[in-house]
C-alpha cells in the first residue's frame, strides 16, 4: 500500500517564497519555486525574474536583518494573496505589504505587490495589521 500522497499547497509555497527571500536566500527561492515564463507587476522593476531576482538581492545587502511576519492569507483558484509585516532594521518603518501570485504547474507565474510604510503618527487606532 502507497502512503497518501500530499497535496500541493499554494498558500505554503508562496509563504515560504516569501519567507525565503526576506531571509536572504534570494537564489534558492527563485530556483524552487518561479516559473520559467515569470512575470513581476511591480511599477520599480522591469517585469522579468532576473530583475525582480536582482532587486531581491540587493535589498538583502542593504537589509540583512529584515524580517516578515504572514497576518492573513487567502487563496482562490490559481490565485494566492499575502498580507504581511516586513520590517528591514529597527531605524526604518515597518511596511504592510500585500503579494498576490498567480500560478501554473506548481510553479509561481505572476506577482503583485503592493506596499505602505507605517505612518509614525496615524489617526488609525487599527493600525495596519
Amino acid at each position: 500500500m502507497q502512503p497518501p500522497t500530499r497535496a500541493f499547497d499554494q498558500t505554503l509555497t508562496a509563504t515560504t517564497f516569501l519567507e525565503l527571500a526576506a531571509s536572504g536566500k534570494v537564489s534558492e527561492a527563485f530556483a524552487q519555486y518561479i516559473s520559467a515564463d515569470f512575470r513581476h507587476h511591480n511599477p520599480y522593476f522591469p517585469g522579468d525574474a532576473k530583475s525582480l531576482k536582482a532587486g531581491m538581492m540587493e535589498a538583502h545587502r542593504k537589509f540583512p536583518n529584515t524580517t516578515i511576519e504572514i497576518q492573513h492569507t487567502f487563496e482562490e483558484g490559481d490565485l494566492v494573496a499575502v498580507h504581511s509585516r516586513v520590517s528591514h532594521s529597527t531605524e526604518t518603518p515597518e511596511i504592510a505589504v500585500v503579494h498576490i501570485f498567480r500560478f501554473e504547474q506548481r510553479r509561481i507565474a505572476e506577482m503583485w505587490d503592493i506596499g505602505i510604510e507605517a505612518p509614525k503618527n496615524s489617526p488609525n487606532e487599527n493600525g495596519l495589521f
